[in-house]
């Protein structure tokens, strides 16, 4: 990219540190968990503000490994107020498992607060998910089973039970009867399934109540009072930019908003408080579960990057589908989230090769399309355009500054950089903190 570059690059390692979102720019699993922890080092809050449970975010820092599926990833850092915000839907079990792991392991999560409008995933929601994908056969979704989008369809219909209703025992148990009888009729009507044991559910869920009450408060407030402040706040996407309820490639789509502006929608903060957008992408492509995967690869390329990139979801376990890098994706990232720079990862994982690929088009009907079409996911034909580069031999793991990147390395990244359009703040060679690395001609503060 030619050239100055915006000084809100800076945003990474800056001395000060502004309101940034952090998205992922492909299917998600593009290590945004390492980002945001890095980036924490100088915030005063991350906010996770979407998704739930279906997310899994890892963090190797000091030695050690995290794995995290709802509680923020700067929370390794104690001075950051780490915040589960509004638009995330919670399964209470998974999140006080996760708090008892911090503690087990030294960690005090006293810096942890939840929202009282964030939506409870209960068991029903579960039995629903599992009971739906079966329904759809071929035509599943490949979700987690989480319970995730039957969640959301409650919070739409506007019969969800939320937080401060859940720690409220005289309110849940009434809401929680409403719902339930509702929800029997279904699962024994339509989908010829046991019923729920209201009672069961409720004596579960009153336990997990009185755990969790005490971080629960309006969030909100908080994170107006740290923008007022001018603390720096990290948003924590979960998921990527295609899997995007409304823009992503639909149907095969989570039920949230991973875009930038569900940062805004799942947080109560307004747009004009937001003063950078960092996407994170992988130097190739992954995607788990079903739908459309132009530049997917089925062959030994494509298993070389799945063992060498360790390419198995953290919250499932499953393989994910491994393809070459698509700039067309994240151009599309780039514009709908209007990302002011990128971080590029996994370049490890490319070395031995002896070629590398990008996709800058595809092929449908006869004609090479430069941007992807709305309904990608039902263009049956579609191939990939690629462009090729020379691969690199030498192994990235203990490379610590950017004059040691190998030529081919440093030529693929700065065509990533050309085709997207948007600079490339940082790449990394690795997991931990350490490995990550900024690119040269980064500013020495903020404009």
């Amino acid at each position: 990219m030619d050239g100055p570059r915006p000084s809100i690059v800076f945003v990474l390692w800056g001395t000060v540190m502004p309101n940034t979102i952090v998205v992922g720019a492909q299917w998600g699993d593009e290590a945004k968990g390492k980002i945001v922890d890095c980036l924490a080092q100088k915030a005063g809050m991350v906010v996770r503000y979407g998704g739930g449970n279906n997310a899994g975010h890892t963090v190797t820092a000091n030695g050690e490994t995290f794995k995290f599926h709802l509680i923020p990833s700067g929370i390794l850092n104690p001075s950051v107020l780490c915040i589960v915000a509004d638009g995330v839907v919670i399964d209470p079990a998974v999140l006080l498992k996760e708090i008892s792991e911090l503690t087990s392991r030294g960690l005090n999560p006293d810096n942890l607060k939840i929202s009282n409008h964030a939506h409870v995933i209960l068991p029903y929601h579960r039995i629903l998910d599992h009971l739906e994908e079966a329904r759809r056969g071929k035509s599943a979704i490949g979700t987690t089973g989480r319970g995730i989008g039957p969640a959301y369809v409650d919070k739409a219909a506007r019969v969800g039970i939320r937080m401060h209703e859940l720690i409220d025992p005289v309110r849940f148990e009434k809401r929680l009867r409403d719902v339930v009888s509702d929800k029997n009729r279904l699962l024994t009507r339509f989908y010829e399934a046991d019923p729920i044991d209201v009672e069961a559910v409720l004596a579960e869920y009153q336990e997990y109540a009185k755990q969790l009450a005490p971080f629960v408060c309006d969030t909100s407030e908080l994170v107006d009072k740290a923008v007022r402040d001018g603390s720096g706040i990290v948003f924590e996407g979960a998921q990527g930019t295609l899997l995007d309820l409304d823009l992503g490639t639909y149907p095969y789509v989570t039920s949230s908003h991973p875009i930038a502006g569900g940062a805004c929608l799942g947080t109560g903060i307004g747009p004009t408080h937001i003063d950078a957008v960092l996407g994170v992408a992988k130097s190739y492509t992954t995607r788990v579960g079903a739908g459309v995967f132009p530049t997917e690869l089925l062959d030994e390329t494509g298993d070389y990057i799945r063992e060498r990139g360790h390419e198995y979801g953290t919250t499932t376990g499953r393989p994910r589908r491994c393809g070459w890098m698509d700039a067309l994706i994240l151009k599309f990232a780039a514009q709908i989230n209007g990302l002011t720079c990128l971080t590029l990862g996994h370049l490890d994982v490319l070395s031995g090769l002896e070629t590398v690929k990008i996709c800058v088009g595809y092929q449908y009907n006869g004609k090479v399309l430069d941007r992807i079409p709305c309904d990608l996911t039902n263009l049956i034909g579609l191939e990939p355009v690629y462009e090729e580069l020379p691969g690199w031999s030498e192994e990235l793991e203990y490379v610590t500054t950017i004059e040691a990147i190998p030529a081919n390395c440093m030529m693929y990244i700065k065509r990533v950089e050309e085709l997207v359009g948007v600079p490339v703040a940082a790449i990394s060679v690795g997991p931990a903190r350490e490995q990550t690395i900024l690119m040269p001609g980064v500013d020495s503060g903020l404009s």
